[in-house]
């Protein structure tokens, strides 16, 4: 099979995957609670939901760097040399996505257990939220950042700098790339808990942010407009939490 059929048909499995992600996204956020962290879900649910956010979020920006490493696959196998699936370099990148979501629903999970014992107001859980927001925002323009970044932004600076031989070793590169990956988005991941998880118009905005940070000619600079503007978005909320879309007034939580 021609090389570029082959890419195109990659390609077209993980637009699918996406497509019929985010069209569970949306069909699933009708009966979710948006303003708890942990939505109401046990934790083998807002796991699923976790993956199937992040197949739907991540899948169309991480695309370039899948069909290098089937090229550089693709050409190995043409020389007779010994090539691995490109589904197992996927399979490691999704083990971090998937130890991630453990991390997060530990998380959402805490964080809804202290505010119950600590009695927290509405305004109170989202100035919190308003931080956090800022938080994101400071991270947006750190080093750190950029360092991931600029790994993320490069697949061949990837397989020439990262390359293993071997099914382990392709697994091992997915998580390596997956934990760039992380290095770049995680505040950005985090912001969706005060912004609401199920909140489909914030994923959609956090999801082009990321493909655009990736795969724009000026992705990097785009970061850092998008740093501050969750600065002073994070900021508002401190003065006005009701700028918050999971804000919830006291009669609204008591009634809940």
């Amino acid at each position: 099979m021609p090389l570029t059929l082959q890419r195109n048909i990659i390609l077209a499995l993980l637009i699918a995957a996406a497509a019929v992600a985010w069209a569970l996204l949306v069909r699933q956020q009708s009966g979710m609670d948006m303003y708890t962290p942990t939505m109401g879900m046990t934790a083998a649910l807002f796991l699923a939901v976790w993956l199937i956010m992040m197949i739907a979020m991540m899948f169309p920006a991480v695309a370039p760097m899948i069909l290098t490493f089937h090229q550089v696959q693709s050409g190995k196998r043409s020389r007779g040399q010994a090539f691995v699936s490109t589904w197992l370099f996927v399979a490691g990148y999704m083990l971090v996505w998937t130890a991630t979501g453990v991390l997060a629903f530990a998380g959402a999970a805490g964080a809804e257990m202290l505010a119950g014992r600590v009695g927290l107001s509405a305004a109170a859980a989202a100035r919190i939220g308003g931080a956090l927001l800022m938080t994101a925002g400071a991270y947006q323009l750190s080093p750190l950042k950029d360092l991931c970044l600029a790994k993320c932004r490069s697949p061949i600076g990837f397989i020439l700098t990262s390359w293993r031989d071997g099914q382990w070793g392709a697994v091992r590169m997915g998580l390596r790339h997956g934990l760039f990956c992380l290095g770049c988005c995680w505040l950005l991941f985090a912001a969706l808990f005060p912004l609401g998880i199920m909140n489909i118009g914030a994923m959609a905005v956090v999801t082009l942010l990321v493909f655009a940070e990736k795969t724009f000619p000026h992705g990097e600079r785009i970061a850092k407009v998008s740093g501050v503007a969750l600065v002073l978005y994070g900021a508002a909320v401190l003065v006005f939490p009701q700028a918050l879309p999971t804000f919830q007034p006291s009669d609204a939580m008591t009634m809940n």
